[in-house]
């Protein structure tokens, strides 16, 4: 049945928990959970050490960094601040240059003009840009001895450029040689209870549009020469999810009931992978390439885009990256 399992996520933390609600163990998968109690978050650690758990989780080796703060989506500025610098933090643990001062090409990527997609185009808006400066007058400007040059580009989405977004960051990298490429994209979820509370922090590069079948290469280290730090943040889940969601909550109901107790207890016997199956059956083939996202998403991407760009700005003022 694993085989047939097709679920829309970009999370490695859902794909390990797909198996893990199956009771099966992956080789070469490690997972690590640490949780700050006072700031309620929660920080897994997905490490895919082996081909073949690379494999069986659909994702590349590497390490997979998830952050989720149920409280991301408050607008609360000073526990933003926060999430901020917990975010420089952890993509620092991802950066394995020596030099003292690097040059990094941060990419937004996703289409500004759908709110949903938006993220990483207003995380663009909002960084401190310094190549020029340093460039131009050199890195005492900024009043420091050692400085991250940073340097940003929107590419859009190929039905805008009639370019794969790869090709246009290859061109920018081959141009400006950066020694880091940071991408920014909007993600799919799996659970609903992870839209815009949640941020991934990958080293392994990004596949842009695979969260909704939109498969166009991938930015890697292999395809473009340098290292990619892929950042997202999940803003949609497909129709299947909803349904799938509200059919647990139907299941838990209906055991409660004495008179459709035995209703629950034949759904309860489903594994997650059936589930989610037999209800893509059952919404098809109207709803099954939907996707849905929250009513407040124009304000919510404004806001995680802006905390992900001063945890980037935090990040770019150290003075060292290693």
């Amino acid at each position: 049945m694993l085989e047939k399992y097709s679920i829309h996520t970009d999370l490695a933390l859902e794909e390990k928990e797909r198996f893990e609600s199956d009771h099966v163990e992956v080789q070469g998968v490690i997972l690590e959970e640490e949780y700050d109690k006072e700031r309620e978050i929660r920080i897994t650690k997905v490490k895919i050490e082996t081909e073949k758990g690379a494999r069986a989780m659909g994702k590349p080796v590497g390490t997979y960094i998830t952050m989720e703060a149920p409280n991301m989506a408050v607008p609360d500025e000073e526990y933003h601040r926060e999430i901020s610098e917990e975010l420089a933090k952890y993509i620092k643990e991802l950066i394995k240059i020596e030099k003292e001062d690097y040059v990094v090409l941060v990419a937004g990527l996703g289409n500004r003009q759908v709110t949903p997609d938006a993220l990483g185009p207003h995380v663009v808006d909002n960084l401190a840009i310094t190549r020029h400066i340093v460039k131009e007058y050199g890195k005492y400007a900024m009043g420091e001895d050692a400085v991250h040059m940073t340097s940003a580009i929107v590419p859009g989405v190929m039905a805008q450029t009639g370019m794969e977004t790869l090709e246009i960051i290859k061109g920018i990298v081959k141009e400006t040689k950066p020694d880091l490429v940071i991408a920014v994209d909007a993600l799919a979820a799996r659970n609903s209870k992870r839209l815009n509370r949640t941020i991934q922090i990958a080293d392994t590069g990004i596949n842009p549009g695979s969260g909704v079948g939109n498969h166009r290469n991938g930015i890697t280290e292999e395809t473009i020469g340098v290292p990619v730090i892929a950042i997202g943040v999940p803003t949609v889940v497909d129709a299947a999810t909803i349904v799938n969601d509200t059919m647990e909550n139907l299941i838990a109901a209906l055991e409660t009931s004495e008179t459709l107790k035995g209703v629950g207890v034949v759904l309860q016997g489903y594994n997650a992978t059936e589930k989610y199956e037999l209800i893509k059956e059952l919404i098809s083939p109207h709803l099954n390439g939907m996707f849905v996202t929250p009513k407040d998403i124009d304000e919510t991407i404004k806001r995680i885009g802006y905390t992900i760009s001063e945890g980037l700005n935090i990040l770019f003022s150290e003075r060292t990256c290693s």
